[in-house]
């Protein structure tokens, strides 16, 4: 047995680089965070390998520390400046030290893929990132869920999107309907009505109010397309029928087309505008999903 002497020193050493370097990488993230970074500026340690090697074993302490790093500047842009040059950094970093953090993957994907101003735009990275979740939790199907919803919404990539649902039916404990929307897709494309299938069965499958509350407000501008895309077909069948265009929902309600005037999910009314387009009310806008009935 090596005396204690001997090792104790050696690894206080070990210890103090190790802890000094990982505190200078946290130190310019404060630093990159509050002074909001643009593309062009990285991590202190870029490579997720190093910081890996550094962590002297506390893999999962600093995995947790890293995402924390993750959501609060997903936050801060979200609620400042909208600018996300982080983010994908942050989340290898995570993902390197904790390869089953699956929280990680799941809501890193949506950080990444959400359209601006809402998400960096940037559905190429959250592939990336589930991709490597699949790599270390190839028994997690919903990762690939989460990869056929990416390939359907944000790139309309139908038959990538049948093919990730198709890998992900393989698996005995995923849902069963994964089968039927792989075929379904891959005949019938961006139907909105699998859309709409999507986001119910993603709010159903989950008790985090974040993705419940993303899928939620989703559901509803499916709901609100349906809606003025019926109203507009009314509109065209009263112009067709009488020769003039409405200038009103009203004239519908006394041809009998409506029942009453049209209502948005939130409970405002659908307004016409001189072009003789459907939009929301002003104040629909602002109150979105919040006043809106849950699926």
């Amino acid at each position: 047995m090596i005396p204690a002497r001997r090792w104790l020193p050696m690894a206080l050493l070990v210890g103090l680089v190790g802890g000094t370097a990982l505190v200078g990488v946290q130190r310019q993230v404060d630093r990159t965070r509050a002074g909001y970074a643009t593309a062009g500026q990285l991590l202190y340690l870029s490579s997720p390998e190093w910081v890996k090697r550094l962590a002297l074993g506390y893999d999962g302490l600093l995995a947790c520390l890293y995402w924390t790093r993750a959501v609060q500047h997903y936050g801060r842009a979200h609620l400042g400046a909208r600018q996300y040059p982080l983010l994908y950094p942050l989340l290898d970093i995570t993902t390197t030290l904790d390869p089953e953090l699956v929280i990680a993957y799941r809501f890193g994907a949506i950080f990444l893929s959400e359209p601006p101003p809402h998400g960096a735009g940037r559905a190429d990275q959250a592939i990336e990132l589930l991709q490597k979740g699949i790599r270390h939790n190839p028994d997690y199907w919903y990762f690939w869920y989460d990869l056929g919803f990416l390939y359907y919404r944000s790139l309309k990539d139908y038959p990538r999107a049948a093919q990730a649902f198709a890998e992900g039916a393989r698996n005995p404990k995923a849902g069963p309907w994964m089968k039927v929307m792989a075929a379904r897709i891959a005949a019938e494309g961006g139907d909105r009505r699998w859309a709409r299938f999507l986001w119910t069965e993603l709010y159903k499958s989950t008790e985090n109010q974040y993705i419940r509350k993303n899928a939620f407000d989703h559901l509803y501008g499916l709901q609100v397309d349906d809606d003025i895309e019926f109203l507009e077909a009314l509109l065209a069948r009263y112009q067709r029928s009488t020769g003039q265009p409405a200038a009103s929902f009203e004239p519908l309600v006394a041809a009998g087309l409506l029942r009453g005037l049209p209502l948005d999910p939130a409970g405002y009314p659908y307004r016409l505008g001189a072009d003789g387009r459907v939009r929301l009310d002003p104040e629909s806008l602002i109150t979105t999903s919040s006043r809106g009935r849950e699926p």
